[in-house]
């Protein structure tokens, strides 16, 4: 059973929070917070607290389940763009530039390993059989 947590108007550009999603997708959990611990870009500190409250969400869902047992991974990390705040700086000869001040929406879905490959088995069968 996967989990959800989502981080909305981070004041980062999601070109850089993307380089730092890209290197824990797919992985596992501990691997994931041990890469974000140490990784000194700008976004790591909030997709690792983010990470976190996945996990805790997923443990809250399933309380049954010891969370050292359980096999979670990042399933899938998205971020996407939010808001933009739009200011004019001082140019040459009387004229402005626009500066565009980015900031970022992330979603995070934290799953069990071992029921997300039985359920893509179960889903193979059911395509082979039609």
């Amino acid at each position: 059973m996967e989990a959800v947590a989502r981080l909305n108007n981070v004041p980062t550009s999601p070109r850089k929070m993307r380089l730092v999603a890209d290197m824990i997708r797919g992985e596992s959990v501990n691997r994931a917070l041990n890469i974000l611990k140490f990784e000194p870009k700008v976004g790591a500190a909030r997709i690792e607290k983010l990470l976190l409250s996945a996990v805790a969400n997923w443990q809250s869902k399933n309380e049954e389940v010891k969370l050292e047992e359980a096999d979670l991974y990042v399933k899938e990390i998205l971020v996407d763009s939010a808001r933009m705040l739009k200011r004019l700086r001082p140019a040459p000869q009387g004229r402005a530039h626009r500066i565009r001040k980015r900031s970022n929406h992330v979603t995070l879905v934290v799953d069990n390993l071992r029921e997300a490959t039985i359920q893509e088995a179960v889903e193979d069968e059911k395509k082979d059989s039609k």
